[in-house]
């Protein structure tokens, strides 16, 4: 079936659902267990914690996400959640290029090149 304007929105709007969707469900699972595991932790503000290394790179985070690590899994859904308008971009350069259309092929090149960008630069 040829690419169109309708069904490349729908599949881009679908696209950014399902992966809202999925990332707010990692994000709820990952909670639950943290509460489940640290509901009667005392809090102290006095003393600023640092959370584990493996909580600030995408393989430490997987690796402790599929531990079922609590901590891993909110960080995984947040990954989720920025994941998803890169998704969005990528397969919006897919489907103009489909479609033929080279300007919106040229505009969502650039939009995904920043991002990409901003992404590896933020640190």
């Amino acid at each position: 079936m040829p690419m169109d304007d309708r069904r490349l929105e729908l599949t881009m709007g679908n696209l950014l659902r399902i992966g809202v969707l999925i990332a707010a469900g990692v994000v709820t699972i990952g909670a639950l267990i943290y509460l489940a595991q640290h509901y009667a932790d005392h809090i102290s503000f006095r003393a600023f914690k640092l959370e584990s290394p493996d909580l600030r790179t995408v393989a430490g985070i997987v690796k402790l996400a599929t531990h079922l690590d609590s901590a891993g899994l909110i960080q995984l859904g947040l990954l989720l959640l920025i994941a998803t308008p890169v998704a969005r971009v990528v397969f919006a350069v897919i489907g103009f290029a489909l479609e033929r259309d080279r300007l919106y092929v040229v505009v969502s090149t650039i939009v995904l090149a920043i991002l990409v960008i901003s992404l590896l630069h933020a640190t």
